[in-house]
């Protein structure tokens, strides 16, 4: 079944991925705030259950995609590893990081790199580990995005996607549908002073295809041992794969 392509502005003539670059380059110098704020800082949480499910293996090189301003690559310092390679396709948002790094004393092992996930520019078997939060649902190609970060894993290596889904049960569901249907539009619109881009994230949630239908797809392509773990009442998932 062919997916729907949600854009965030949905201009004639430019591609999805140009779209959300050009978006998070015009939220960047808010994104931080209104991330926190929108999430009531729950997301600190998510990205610390993620981190501790790669502990087992001890990863020493680490790529963590959609990056942003880098929040999953300073949660991945807490596994001491020698590199961690954080990329991202807005300029905006790493500038953003790369400025946070450098206060933290952590850019001796985190590089904050211009690039796109659907075209990763590192070897095959390059990577221990990776992790990407709430970026698949921005590819363009999603199949072709996870597809790549399958290409730059060692064998035995573990990925780790942290996304959206939408809750099921009471009174979680009633809750998230009146948030991302009026709290978030709202307030980002206002803070960030970008209408459409907080418009965006629900619509874009809503289209993406979640649970067994995302683990069918990880399972097509070749990962192994695929599971996935709801959080927070079904807000977010935590999916997991080796190669």
């Amino acid at each position: 079944m062919e997916r729907k392509v949600v854009k965030p502005y949905g201009t004639d003539g430019k591609s999805k991925k140009e779209e959300v670059a050009e978006m998070f380059n015009k939220i960047s110098k808010r994104y931080d705030f209104l991330n926190h704020f929108l999430s009531v800082g729950i997301d600190k949480v998510w990205r610390r259950k993620a981190v501790n499910m790669l502990k087992e293996i001890q990863p020493k090189r680490i790529l963590d995609l959609a990056t942003g301003t880098g929040d999953f690559a300073i949660q991945l310092m807490k596994l001491n590893p020698t590199e961690i390679v954080g990329m991202d396709i807005s300029e905006g948002m790493l500038e953003v990081g790369r400025e946070k790094m450098k206060k933290r004393s952590f850019d001796q092992v985190i590089s904050m790199v211009l690039g796109d996930s659907e075209n990763l520019p590192f070897e095959d078997n390059y990577f221990d580990a990776l992790t990407v939060g709430f970026g698949v649902r921005n590819y363009e190609n999603l199949e072709k995005g996870l597809a790549e970060m399958l290409r730059v894993v060692r064998p035995g290596g573990k990925l780790i996607i942290l996304e959206f889904s939408k809750p099921k049960k009471f009174p979680v569901k009633q809750y998230y549908s009146f948030h991302s249907k009026y709290i978030i539009p709202f307030f980002g619109k206002r803070i960030s002073k970008d209408e459409k881009a907080y418009a965006y994230l629900p619509e874009s949630v809503a289209a993406f295809p979640e649970g067994k239908d995302f683990t069918d797809i990880l399972e097509k392509l070749g990962y192994r041992k695929v599971a996935a773990r709801l959080v927070s009442g079904g807000i977010a998932t935590i999916y997991s794969g080796v190669k």
